[in-house]
């Protein structure tokens, strides 16, 4: 008896102590927002996004933040596991990672944290998955490393409400209709971002017996652009502001460059007078998840998890409206690869911001020294810690992002360059072209910053490529 009461006793301290080791590690609140790009935080005269603005004020915003590929699953897929496609083979939408073989030893973020202890609860868009058919809204989710996932471990996001008949706006051949927008006559909650969003304020309201890594998956402004009026009364029609465009800024571009581009999409706007509603339709989209994220906020403030949680907010890559003669992502220029990147950490800076150049495969090894832990050599991305604690702080690397196999763009503090497989080139100077209209690369003297940057183009790529020989045009 006497040694079974010893033996209980110890097995006591033992539960207290890891108790109390799992307390003082910090929550983690992150939140990821689909097609969401520099339209918010000020690059856009007219983008309301004041829950954004106010995460900024109280951490660091990477001004000169990069999506390491401009499509949703790549994207993703890089951040989730910290390896580049160029090592992983990720390269498109369709490629389902779950199967890559590049990354069977690869440990997720969420798998991490979970073996670290955590209590990992997830909602929303996460991994890639998509609303433009019902398969789709499961996507490529992995179910093993959560505890809970809402709506379910088999579906990513709640079913979403579209009007009747569809496209209201939109060309039915721009992904069978889907590339449209549309004022609905429901309430915030009915929306499928809404309902994610109230379930996330449940698990901030509560007490967990683990630390909380809460990862919540805001979809708009992912098309289509159906949205509760009250975000489109923000923006008249008439007062909509297009982008600035160049006559002919397609015209100093290589020809692979210039494949990438969407011109009969633009055209189409043009010619059937869209162009000003569908900007409407995404900066209504983008004000409502601007306000998801609010919501995420107060949430939080009014919790028992306040003082103790580390929140980032990114975008999974830019997006295009008419920019370059261009809809969407899938391209290499700033439009296309620029995104959000906000980490908020208690002790760290605030009110801050850096134009030092971050990958989205900086996300995990970052989190990853915040939380205590030391990052894998298998992660590709580098932690940014040091520029939490101090912005100002030098940088000498620059971010690569990629697209397809052989086409890359190497962004620094103030040039782009990209390289295509064929060995073309553009490059711009951000200082005097932040609308990157003059490509500089085949002009004499610039010949030295492109020799420059191309030393940072990946040295080999993965040969894991099941899409090879597929049309580029089913590579989205």
């Amino acid at each position: 008896m006497k040694l079974l009461a010893r033996t209980l006793s110890i097995l006591c301290v033992l539960r207290a102590l890891c108790g109390s080791i799992q307390a003082g590690k910090p929550n983690i609140l992150f939140i990821a927002i689909d097609d969401l790009n520099n339209f918010a935080l000020g690059k856009h005269p007219q983008a309301k996004t004041p829950n954004i603005d106010r995460l900024a004020k109280r951490g660091v915003l990477f001004t000169n933040a990069h999506c390491v590929v401009p499509a949703c699953n790549p994207s993703r897929t890089a951040l989730l596991t910290g390896i580049s496609p160029h090592v992983s083979g990720v390269y498109y939408n369709r490629q389902d990672w779950r199967k890559c073989t590049n990354l069977k030893n690869a440990v997720t973020l969420p798998e991490f944290f979970k073996k670290q202890g955590y209590k990992t609860m997830g909602g929303g868009k996460i991994y890639h998955a998509h609303s433009l058919n019902r398969q789709a809204y499961e996507g490529f989710l992995d179910p093993k490393p959560w505890h809970a996932y809402f709506p379910s471990k088999n579906q990513q996001m709640p079913i979403e409400i579209d009007p009747d008949p569809m496209p209201e706006n939109g060309n039915p051949k721009h992904y069978g209709g889907h590339m449209d927008w549309s004022i609905l006559d429901i309430s915030d909650n009915e929306m499928a971002d809404g309902q994610v969003v109230s379930w996330a304020e449940k698990q901030l309201a509560q007490k967990h017996d683990k630390p909380l890594f809460l990862a919540v998956g805001i979809y708009r402004p992912h098309v289509p652009w159906y949205t509760p009026k009250r975000w489109f009364d923000q923006f008249p029609p008439d007062d909509v502001q297009l982008p600035e465009t160049k006559q002919g800024d397609l015209d100093d571009v290589p020809p692979v460059g210039r494949g990438f581009a969407r011109r009969t999409w633009q055209q189409w706007m043009v010619d059937n007078k869209k162009w000003h509603g569908f900007v409407r339709g995404y900066l209504a989209s983008i004000s409502f998840a601007d306000a998801m994220v609010g919501r995420l906020l107060d949430a939080l403030d009014k919790g028992p998890h306040a003082k103790n949680t580390i929140i980032v907010l990114w975008g999974d890559h830019g997006y295009h409206l008419g920019h370059k003669e261009h809809w969407e992502k899938f391209a290499l220029w700033e439009q296309a690869t620029q995104v959000p990147v906000i980490f908020s950490a208690p002790g760290l800076s605030k009110g801050k911001k850096t134009n030092r150049p971050a990958s989205l495969l900086d996300v995990y090894p970052t989190l990853v020294e915040l939380c205590g832990d030391r990052p894998s050599k298998q992660l590709n991305g580098k932690s940014l810690v040091p520029w939490l604690r101090d912005p100002g702080a030098e940088f000498k690397t620059p971010v690569i992002t990629t697209h397809g196999r052989g086409n890359h763009a190497v962004r620094s503090a103030h040039w782009r360059y990209i390289r295509y497989y064929d060995g073309s080139e553009e490059l711009y100077d951000h200082r005097k072209d932040p609308h990157e209209f003059t490509n500089l690369a085949s002009q004499v003297p610039y010949a030295d910053v492109k020799a420059r940057h191309a030393k940072w183009l990946p040295k080999e790529e993965s040969g894991y490529d099941p899409l090879e020989g597929v049309p580029t045009k089913w590579r989205r």
